[in-house]
């Protein structure tokens, strides 16, 4: 059993079919025995990935900084856990997660990104970290980080440090083969 952080949208207003496929994402995260660790909210992908995980008899954990407890946005289902701010929250979800999906997302599914993906690069897990593709929603990104290769900015073997996945089955089939990256931002990779 794994535990896997599914990062992504709070949002409603996104295409029913990316709410739909983190639906999906959740219940099979459910059916292989995976925990899921999210954070917490009730709307978009989050909130879509964890009833999926649910409608297969899934308890998902989530994780909230106290002043969302007066807005309403949270899944009361799951089991909660409260931090005192963001950077706690985030720290939790990596603290405690096996892998990361980054779903489809904005501002703050931009960051968790990014933070994950910099404490990789700096050695502080090697836990994989998959791009969820879906219908393309994340080719801008793609193309920044490699445009960002080609400046010399990042090393090419930053694209060892995440995967991309187009579909479901890819994510379960990069998890299941996942093998640790050893990467020295000053010196490179080694597999190991």
């Amino acid at each position: 059993m794994s535990f896997v952080c599914v990062f992504g949208s709070s949002s409603e207003a996104i295409d029913k079919k990316i709410l739909d496929a983190a639906y999906s994402l959740g219940e099979r995260l459910s059916d292989r025995g995976d925990s899921l660790i999210f954070g917490a909210g009730r709307y978009g992908v989050m909130g879509a990935a964890a009833r999926g995980f649910m409608s297969k008899g899934g308890v998902p954990t989530g994780v909230s900084p106290h002043f969302f407890k007066q807005r309403g946005v949270l899944l009361e289902e799951c089991r909660l856990v409260f931090t005192d701010s963001m950077r706690e929250r985030k720290a939790y979800m990596e603290d405690n997660s096996d892998a990361f999906i980054i779903c489809a997302g904005g501002i703050g599914t931009f960051e968790e990104f990014f933070e994950v993906l910099t404490l990789k690069q700096l050695g502080q897990h090697k836990k994989p970290i998959i791009i969820y593709n879906l219908g393309g929603c994340y080719n801008g990104l793609i193309e920044l980080m490699e445009e960002s290769i080609r400046g010399k900015f990042l090393s090419e073997d930053t694209r060892s440090l995440y995967s991309i996945a187009e579909s479901e089955d890819e994510i379960f089939d990069i998890l299941d083969s996942y093998t640790e990256v050893h990467y020295d931002k000053y010196g490179g990779r080694t597999n190991g």
